[in-house]
């Protein structure tokens, strides 16, 4: 089975603190996003002004679990404080498969 990735897409709201920000994904990775099954690893990348966390999973399903309301680790202090950075305007979440790693 392929490994999957979600690449999430988004600004930070305005007048967000960079610095904050990056201490309040820690956080949310440490305490939320790495205690799901089939977690494996969360890069975040910077372009100008978007971002892209690049979060890769041992399976498709995996990464679906992981996702949306439903899941418990989403309602997390942690993740609750860092989802206050984005701005839902400019959020774009897409799920792929990994087919070949070279």
């Amino acid at each position: 089975m392929s490994k999957a990735v979600w690449h999430i897409s988004y600004k930070l709201v305005e007048g967000a603190n960079v610095q904050d920000f990056l201490l309040a994904s820690k956080k949310c990775n440490d305490d939320s996003l790495s205690k799901n099954k089939g977690f494996i690893s969360w890069d975040v990348l910077l372009d100008g002004d978007t971002w892209v966390d690049f979060v890769t999973w041992e399976t498709m399903e995996d990464a679906k679990n992981a996702e949306g309301d439903d899941n418990e680790a989403a309602k997390h202090p942690s993740a609750l404080a860092f989802y206050a950075f984005i701005d839902p305007n400019t959020l774009k979440v897409t799920l792929y498969t990994i087919e070949k790693r070279h």
